[in-house]
């Protein structure tokens, strides 16, 4: 059966923009269509197309939570009509409950049934806002991404400021999960952020300017000169809860380009195309990686063998830590002073390669002096003798004559004996 003609299908991004305005998770949407979220997650990012009566219902589902978002976009707007006409003759204030109360209730529902839809444990929802960095509200999660209308209108010091709010309270958090360290996850992402404010005119032209932070936050995570330094050798304190531990170990013990794929696919959410190109990767070594983290971690911990269970056990232990990124001032002056810093030194050594140079070209020799060559012995009549090299013994009598040497009358007179 292929899809009715009368139930369009929107893009994919719209697909999950009217999933997340819903207040929806991928479970609690595919549990309605009766698909798994794995399904859900093809269809949101376009890997696969919806077919068939699932299909059809997934349309007619998408449908109905676009339909609900225009009807319940202009209550708050008409709210104050509706006082207005409750206090007309022949109606009544209490026939209708205005349209804020209205919208209150349908909040508290959607919020009863995602926590029921959740993890059996509690702060979920709350947690898996700040590992990914979206708000719940789509609007305003993605004006700091838009540089048409959100940076243009703002100086470049407002921008980059709403940018790291936005981002480096997440970032941190997940930095700690590719790291394991809280005082390296912190900085990793203000070294980011201050390259981002170097080059903030690339940044704020760029698609996906979080996106760009992130990636460099954890280029900066995983460079291997960091077991150089003396404070890093030595592991920090584990979390304190058992299964954490357990959990952190084996994050730790993946290799670096499988602990990345896996947390920006089951920790962030992005999809494959995405999480391929933020790794440098194809789509399908990133799909390899991502199997062969997802089976590393379920062969030590069993429990965590489905993805969404994984994704609720990385959220709530990026949440456990209390990690706190610095304030967007300080980040911004201490890049101002590290660019400073390097500007003048990379100018003192410039001044000084150009005084090595021109000393060079003024003590060196103009003209070539070739060598004397050694004698030869012409018609049996030995070369004339020269000074040549110096033997061992006669060096160590040079050397014992000037120290003995004496200037002045004092040469002349005998030493006793």
């Amino acid at each position: 059966m292929t899809q009715s003609p009368a139930l369009a299908l929107p893009p994919p991004k719209e697909r999950r923009r009217l999933r997340e305005a819903a207040s929806l998770t991928r479970a609690q949407l595919a549990s309605r269509v009766g698909v798994t979220s794995e399904t859900v997650r093809g269809w949101e990012t376009g890997r696969a197309t919806p077919r068939g009566r699932k299909g059809e219902k997934y349309a007619r589902l998408l449908n109905s939570l676009g339909t609900e978002r225009e009807v319940t976009e202009p209550h708050m707007g008409v709210a104050t009509s509706d006082r207005g006409r409750a206090s007309a003759p022949g109606r009544s204030a209490r026939s209708r409950p205005p349209a804020r109360d209205r919208d209150r209730d349908r909040d508290r529902t959607r919020l009863a049934d995602r926590g029921r839809a959740a993890a059996p444990d509690r702060g979920h929802t709350t947690a898996r806002v700040t590992l990914a960095g979206r708000s719940r509200a789509p609007d305003r999660a993605k004006a700091p991404h838009r540089p048409d209308d959100a940076t243009s209108a703002l100086a470049p010091e407002q921008a980059f400021d709403a940018l790291y709010a936005f981002c480096a309270p997440a970032l941190v958090r997940q930095t700690y999960l590719l790291t394991g360290r809280r005082e390296l996850a912190r900085e990793a992402v203000e070294r980011a952020f201050q390259i981002a404010w170097q080059r903030w005119p690339e940044v704020a032209r760029d698609r996906d300017p979080a996106g760009w932070v992130r990636a460099v936050a954890y280029e900066c995570a995983l460079s291997p000169w960091h077991r150089l330094r003396p404070r890093y050798r030595h592991p920090e304190p584990p979390p304190p809860d058992a299964f954490d531990r357990a959990l952190m170990d084996t994050l730790l013990g993946l290799p670096p380009s499988y602990r990345r794929t896996l947390l920006l696919y089951d920790g962030v959410g992005l999809g494959l195309p995405e999480t391929a190109a933020e790794t440098e990767a194809s789509t399908r070594a990133a799909v390899n990686r991502l199997m062969h983290a997802r089976e590393a971690v379920a062969e030590r911990l069993p429990e965590l063998a489905d993805p969404e269970v994984l994704h609720w056990r990385l959220v709530e232990l990026a949440s456990t830590e209390r990690l706190r990124a610095a304030k967007p001032l300080v980040v911004r002056q201490a890049g101002e002073r590290r660019a400073r810093l390097w500007t003048r030194a990379a100018i003192a050594f410039t001044v000084l390669l150009i005084g090595t140079t021109v000393l060079t070209v003024r003590t060196a020799p103009t003209r070539y002096e070739p060598p004397v060559p050694p004698g030869e012995t012409v018609q049996g009549v030995p070369p004339p003798v020269a000074p040549g090299p110096l033997s061992e013994s006669e060096r160590d009598l040079r050397s014992k004559l000037r120290k003995e040497q004496q200037k002045g009358p004092d040469r002349l007179m005998p030493q006793p004996r």
